[in-house]
């Protein structure tokens, strides 16, 4: 629409909406702000932490304990359920601060003209119709099409990704125009960074873009994660496993005569060995110490199973803008006096060097009259600052010219000798339209000099002369051609391009407009820049793909610099889409490219959330980085959101399940390998519980089914509950923490739906319970002529022993101890000298000796404990090694 088609259209006028006519439309169309859901209290909450099969499981045992009279036992369960709870009600309740954060995001005032009179009101009181000014500085408080901009530029970054500040208009725009081109409209939760406008407000609250992302993140139900699912798994299946057992070894035992209630309770306690009280305990301290890991490498996690999920990821979808570049626009290349140099040195940081492109020959500025002058003129003819605070550069104004400010600087010019030197006298400003600003200034030798830079093609038409080798000369027809040409080329690079020029005037101009720039002026040069990639990037991609992670580029900035940029990281840039193409796409025509497209250009933040379902419903793991307000949605849905922390939005961070401190590509890889040690260490504590767990269980019942007529079983409900103390206790604690293994980063990340019961697992589960059933079985017989308390001691003792050195041979389930480190793991050494401490003197202390139904054991009841497990421990070792060896080959 035209601006009076818009006005006419919102029944407004210039001179804006009556008070009366506001507080109309504030009862019709609500409060300018970002509405929330309905909170959920904070007891269902907590509550909600209590829906784990595992958890259920762990409160029943506690119940059981309780019942058999074992009130530590009960005690020690409760605690670790009530601290599982308290951890996951704590992370579930910081999530909720995102859309908080959005409301923040909102102006908290706009200036407005009501009844033809400017005055400020508080922003969440506008209304669609009201006439909004725009100054400088200025944040956005709604949607606005504009109706008037003068040399009006807005900061998009946050919303759209877009790295450069965006030029407004108020032409008409095509009806199909993509939100980052949509420039006749200035939106909310973006700001004014030069210039000056007016706008009439469109949108107010959740109709405004901030809103519809506030509602897409509302929208965005959270899934389990891979871990979450994985222990449900096992949760549900050591829920079937312990009743089975309840029921079998109860009805064996009273069919040969024991007491029926010695059996049920002898049943129950068995069921309660089986259930993995420690589980829940190793799974978080595993998380826990992995999520302290990261932190000293600059990741911070924000919910602990998405260390777990790291491990899985498969895809990271990548922003581009702050995040695998700079977010600062350096100027890359200068063309003068028909060379081109390099510079180098990336962002702000007023540090590099310059070189003549494809050779090393390095070039001093400072020597060279032309090329001083032509980075002199750029900085003069600037209106930006570069500020540094805690030895961070940044820039105060428009980007474009901060980048200008820079180069000059790692020339060796100093910003503020140059304006102290060259005083400003007079400016002919920057329009959209000029496509071109003018400086004039005073030099210390008394000439006037006038600096202009523009876009190339426009500033070739003012110039007359050109600088050659030592000075100027007449610009000739081939001139103006190669300069056209080369900034073709150079925009073909996805450089943004400005010409520099400059003249000499005989005496200081009467009044300061267009007449000055009437000819006369000398081609200087040209000045291409981009927001250069991270310099650490590249090889953090290419560390991705050894670990099978593919990583893509979803962006909002165009299609040409996307592609620039991927193609300097070593990324596949041979196709990309753009939003426009997407929107012509089908959810299932999508779900087919997905395999193929490595590159996203011009996308808006529903754009980011198809694409991650478009992934997600091929079965990947998905992790999205991102900083901007507009990655919200997509880090929430995604499988790990990870928020840059040092230029991501509060919102962004709030969203995501990880920040990135130091803003580092790089630091994922060293979260994707923590992520997956933290898996290897879960699997081999399950590995060795369940193996363990079900050895119990199945001597339990082959000693029944030998009818030995024993006035107690083999093991009594204390016994049990102390095997299952010591062997559950510190020694998977410590595995927990086992260092990752060598081959961790070159193997291809683990798939979403494979099952923790793997191959080797399942192998382990089989054949390991069968061996130690029939060697404490025979350790039983040999010693039960000698009185069934003296078998059943040093059957007690041997079970420690063996499933003790089971813990040793959990360090790897494919590999022998050598090969991962035999003493890398000191805490599992340490753990299993005080569990074996710590049962000694249940044998030769009477008081405990009683009650645990024992007797003293002799030096053959520890030769055959030690030698049974020492034999096993050896014989897995081997079986390993050759596995290893076979593999390798």
């Amino acid at each position: 629409m035209t601006v009076s088609d818009v006005l006419k259209a919102l029944n407004t006028s210039w001179d804006g909406l009556t008070d009366e006519e506001a507080a109309r439309r504030l009862q019709e169309f609500g409060l300018n702000e970002i509405k929330r859901e309905e909170k959920r209290s904070a007891i269902v909450m907590f509550l909600r932490q209590f829906k784990s099969v595992l958890i259920g499981l762990l409160l029943a045992a506690t119940a059981l304990s309780l019942f058999l009279g074992e009130v530590l036992d009960a005690i020690v369960i409760l605690a670790i359920v009530f601290a599982c709870a308290v951890l996951g009600f704590v992370e579930e309740y910081r999530s909720e601060r995102a859309l908080e954060l959005l409301k923040e995001m909102a102006a908290p005032t706009a200036t407005v003209i009501r009844s033809g009179t400017e005055k400020e009101i508080p922003a969440r009181e506008l209304v669609p119709g009201d006439v909004v000014v725009l100054r400088i500085g200025d944040k956005v408080p709604a949607d606005l099409r504009l109706i008037e901009a003068v040399n009006l530029r807005t900061n998009e970054a946050p919303l759209t990704g877009e790295s450069v500040p965006v030029d407004k208009h108020v032409d008409p725009l095509p009806e199909d125009t993509p939100l980052p081109e949509r420039s006749n409209m200035a939106f909310s939760g973006t700001s004014v960074v030069y210039g000056r406008g007016k706008g009439v407000v469109v949108a107010t609250g959740m109709n405004t873009e901030l809103g519809k992302i506030a509602a897409m993140v509302q929208e965005v139900e959270e899934e389990a994660t891979p871990l979450e699912k994985r222990m449900a798994q096992v949760g549900k299946w050591l829920g079937a496993l312990c009743l089975a057992v309840c029921i079998g070894v109860s009805l064996l035992g009273i069919l040969q005569g024991y007491d029926v209630i010695e059996m049920v309770m002898w049943g129950i306690s068995l069921a309660v060995a089986a259930v993995p009280e420690a589980l829940p305990a190793v799974v978080t301290g595993a998380l826990a110490i992995g999520m302290r890991e990261m932190a000293k490498r600059n990741a911070i996690v924000r919910r602990l199973a998405a260390v777990e999920t790291l491990g899985s990821t498969q895809v990271i979808c990548s922003d581009k803008t702050g995040t695998m570049t700079k977010g600062e626009m350096t100027v890359r290349r200068i063309y003068h006096s028909g060379r081109m140099i390099e510079v180098t040195g990336v962002g702000y940081e007023p540090r590099g060097k310059f070189y003549l492109l494809g050779s090393r020959e390095e070039i001093r500025p400072l020597e060279d009259r032309g090329l001083e002058l032509m980075l002199r003129a750029a900085a003069l003819c600037n209106d930006a600052s570069l500020v540094c605070s805690g030895g961070r550069y940044a820039i105060r104004g428009d980007t474009t010219e901060g980048a200008l400010l820079v180069v000059a600087a790692k020339a060796g010019l100093s910003l503020e000798e140059l304006r102290e030197a060259y005083p400003r006298i007079g400016e002919v400003p920057f329009t959209s339209e000029r496509k071109r600003m003018s400086t004039v200034h005073l030099t210390p030798d008394g000439k006037v000099h006038v600096y202009m830079k523009g876009a190339p093609e426009v500033v070739l038409r003012f110039c007359d002369f050109i600088w050659d080798g030592n000075g100027p000369r007449e610009i000739r027809d081939e001139d103006r051609a190669t300069i056209l040409k080369v900034d073709e080329e150079m925009a073909g690079q996805a450089l943004r391009n400005l010409a520099i020029a400059f003249k000499e005037l005989d005496s200081l101009p009467e009044e300061c407009d267009e007449r000055l720039e009437e000819g006369g002026f000398v081609f200087l040069g040209i000045m291409g820049m981009i927001d250069p990639p991270r310099e650490e990037v590249k090889h953090a991609i290419e560390l991705c793909r050894s670990a099978g992670v593919r990583p893509i580029m979803i962006t909002g900035d165009h299609k040409q610099t996307a592609m620039a940029v991927a193609r300097e990281l070593g990324m596949d840039a041979d196709k990309a889409l753009t939003g426009v193409e997407l929107d012509q796409l089908s959810d299932e025509e999508l779900k087919g490219l997905v395999d193929e497209v490595d590159i996203y250009a011009r996308t808006s933040p529903s754009h980011k959330v198809r694409i991650l379902e478009a992934l997600k419903s091929r079965g990947y793991v998905v992790a999205m980085t991102g900083d901007g307000v507009n990655d919200a949605p997509a880090l929430k849905k995604a499988d790990i959101g990870v928020a840059m922390g040092i230029t991501g939005t509060d919102v962004a961070k709030e969203a995501a399940d990880m920040v990135l401190a130091d803003d580092n590509f790089a630091t994922i890889v060293a979260a994707v390998e923590e992520g997956r040690r933290i898996v290897d260490n879960i699997k081999k504590y399950i590995a060795y519980l369940m193996r363990c767990n079900i050895a119990e269980i199945l001597v339990m019942v082959v000693l029944f089914l030998m009818n030995l007529s024993l006035k107690l079983p083999p093991l009594t409900p204390a016994q049990i509950l102390w095997v299952n103390l010591t062997t559950d206790g510190l020694p998977a604690l410590a595995l927990g923490v086992d260092p990752a293994e060598p081959d961790v980063m070159r193997r291809p990340p683990r798939d979403p739906r494979e099952s923790l019961f793997s191959l080797d697992m399942k192998l382990y589960l089989m054949l390991m319970p069968v061996i130690i059933t029939a060697s404490l079985t025979f350790v039983f017989l040999c010693f039960l002529p000698m009185g069934e308390v003296v078998a059943r001691s040093v059957f007690f003792l041997a079970m420690i022993c063996i499933e003790l050195a089971c813990a040793l041979n959990s360090r790897s389930l494919t590999k022998p101890i050598w090969a991962v480190g035999a003493f890398k793991n000191r805490f599992l050494w340490i753990s299993v000298a005080i569990c074996l401490a710590m049962s000694i003197p249940l044998f030769y202390v009477p008081l405990l000796a009683e009650a645990f139904n024992l007797a003293p054991v002799g030096l053959d009841g520890w030769l055959w404990a030690l030698g049974l497990s020492a034999s096993i421990f050896v014989s897995v070792e081997l079986v390993k090694w050759a596995w290893y060896r076979a593999k390798k080959k």
